[in-house]
């Protein structure tokens, strides 16, 4: 297993700023770095020094012409649905908030997991 680097405390900040005010987010650590989920679906989360949201696939394609990109925590390996938020967005409250509440509502429309 490859090690992974802790993320920026800037960054874990800047996050924490942008859920803090969002409706039924319940708040979890995922491999150790801070995520956000609802409905029992992660819909953001940090990675090393990237910042993930899960996008419609409409989405994915605004946010990839804005920089973002496919999200691999290991390279070769995609995880479907997940782009990286590029930094002039992550470096904007108000844009960071909107692409956020994106992937939350989303997030939301997914089926609920079912229990194992």
């Amino acid at each position: 297993m490859p090690k992974f680097t802790k993320a920026p405390a800037a960054l874990v900040d800047a996050f924490a700023q942008a859920i803090a005010d969002a409706p039924g987010v319940e708040r979890r650590q995922m491999f150790g770095y801070p995520a956000a989920f609802t409905r029992s679906h992660m819909f953001a989360s940090l990675f090393q020094d990237q910042m993930i949201v899960r996008l419609s696939e409409a989405d994915r394609h605004a946010l990839a012409q804005e920089g973002g990109r496919a999200f691999e925590p290991l390279p070769g390996r995609p995880m479907r649905e997940y782009v990286t938020v590029p930094e002039a967005i992550r470096d904007s409250p108000a844009a960071l908030r909107k692409w956020l509440a994106k992937a939350q509502t989303y997030a939301g429309s997914l089926p609920l997991k079912k229990k194992r």
